[in-house]
């Protein structure tokens, strides 16, 4: 009895160590130029996405789920100034802070979303409890604001968001805007945050969270919100996307490269790669991702001139990189 008790511990420890944890996340993809971000806040920028990085691979390497290191990451991204989500989110043409988010778990197929907040400090923890503690996967504007009472997550000031970098910005877009025939450049517009995640369990999470484009009108959603387009999570395969949303959202992006990976046979990173460099460029878009398989196998492209973004592979492999 004691040698049965013995093999069946060493078999639970052996199959419990051959499983991989990982993690990959990304702040954003544009035209990121070195010349026009400086040397103190690329710093600050890359110091940010280690600290992001080290607080959800925490969460893997104690033991915790998929879903709780992709929150953690998320959480710790809109804190910060630097992301186009949360704190330094991007303003809308009549000069407001909007965000959107969503998460999704790869072993159940739960999936929450939100989109128009103007008060929640950290929309990542709303799409949670849309997910966990409602009926509904998405909600919108007061109408989430008012579950987000509920729930008792914290409410902030709409100065709150505010960043003067994100402001000047603004001002800059909005002057462009008003000369004649103007066109705004769209890659320099937006950005997002997100993460993808492996736990000890071989289970798999995506989350997702933006502020938007600059200037966007009347109530505009990208697809950061949007399950299958900005976000999406299934037991082989984890996306989190960013880019230009409109885009996204016509080829429901992040729902592609997994359905390529569970119905074509594709690898998650040849699945990506089909459809960032080329599907999304052929329409006129642009943008990144980060993806994650059930392996603990990372990929992270993108067809803009950079993209904000870190990983810790199953190997343990750590890469942060801004440029391409």
């Amino acid at each position: 009895m004691r040698y049965m008790l013995l093999s069946a511990i060493l078999f639970c420890s052996c199959a419990s160590a051959d499983q991989p944890i990982a993690l990959a996340i990304h702040g954003g993809a544009g035209t990121i130029l070195r010349s026009e971000i400086g040397d103190s806040r690329e710093a600050a920028i890359r110091a940010d996405l280690n600290a992001a990085l080290d607080a959800g691979y925490k969460v893997l390497e104690d033991g915790g789920e998929a879903l709780d290191a992709a929150t953690a990451v998320v959480v710790r991204l809109e804190d910060s100034p630097y992301f186009n989500a949360g704190k330094g989110a991007v303003f809308t043409a009549d000069g407001r802070n909007e965000l959107d988010a969503s998460i999704m778990d790869g072993a159940t197929r739960r999936a929450g979303a939100v989109a128009g907040l103007t008060r929640i400090k950290n929309p990542i923890l709303l799409a949670r409890a849309v997910m966990e503690r409602s009926p509904h996967v998405m909600m919108i504007g007061a109408g989430a604001e008012a579950f987000a009472q509920e729930m008792k997550l914290e409410f902030v000031a709409p100065a709150y968001f505010k960043t003067e970098h994100r402001w000047q910005e603004y001002l800059n877009a909005k002057a462009k805007a008003a000369q004649p025939r103007a066109a705004l450049p769209i890659s320099n517009y937006y950005g997002t945050v997100g993460a993808v995640a492996l736990d000890g369990k071989g289970h798999l999470a995506a989350a997702t969270s933006t502020g938007g484009m600059v200037m966007k009108r009347y109530g505009r959603v990208g697809d950061a919100p949007i399950i299958g387009a900005g976000t999406f999570a299934d037991e082989r395969c984890a996306v989190s996307a960013t880019g230009w949303g409109e885009f996204f959202i016509r080829m429901n992006v992040a729902a592609d490269i997994c359905a390529r990976v569970a119905y074509g046979n594709s690898s998650v990173a040849d699945a990506a790669d089909e459809v960032v460099l080329n599907r999304i460029p052929a329409l006129g878009g642009n943008g990144g991702v980060i993806t994650l398989d059930a392996k603990g196998r990372v990929s992270m492209p993108f067809n803009t001139a950079g993209m904000y973004r870190a990983a810790i592979d199953g190997e343990g492999k750590r890469v942060v990189a801004i440029y391409r």
